[in-house]
């Protein structure tokens, strides 16, 4: 038989666990988990990396490729590779794509290299987005690497 429970128990933010302050504050998380797991409808008839591409070009990265890597990978389906001039550029197209997609409910992964920014690579899932300055972009020539990959012109 199981001892009789007491149920004011305390929480480590000394609420008990009855209070009305903690039944609110367990909704609130319950309202915050749910809204980051619901999809958020989403006006833009545009693909993610297409909004990306458009971003970069709205802060003048040169040579902007998309790569469709359905065919030639299951780690993720596009890549928006794109360069930026000087250190200051590459972060702020990083910015800008990261704001323009963060508009339409999508938020990276993670992204890697922003500080630096040599190669900022920023992992959506799905897409990846990579902002190189031109040496590394030479260096490391990701459109050879993944030659295989369909190129998808960026729709006007």
């Amino acid at each position: 038989m199981k001892p009789a429970t007491n149920n004011n128990k305390r929480h480590n933010c000394r609420m008990t666990i009855s209070s009305v302050a903690w039944d609110q504050e367990q909704l609130f998380i319950r309202q915050i988990t749910r809204s980051k797991l619901d999809p958020i409808p989403n006006p833009n008839p545009l693909p993610p990396w297409v909004t990306a591409a458009r971003a970069a070009d709205s802060k003048k990265a040169i040579d902007i490729r998309i790569l469709d890597l359905r065919e030639v990978s299951s780690f993720a389906d596009f890549f928006v590779i794109c360069t930026g001039s000087n250190p200051r550029q590459i972060q702020a197209i990083t910015e800008e794509i990261g704001e323009q997609l963060a508009e339409r409910g999508e938020h990276p992964v993670s992204v890697e290299g922003f500080q630096n920014a040599d190669w900022v690579l920023a992992d959506y899932g799905d897409y990846l987005i990579h902002v190189f300055s031109a040496k590394a972009r030479a260096y490391y020539d990701l459109e050879r690497l993944w030659k295989h990959a369909k190129e998808i012109s960026i729709p006007a």
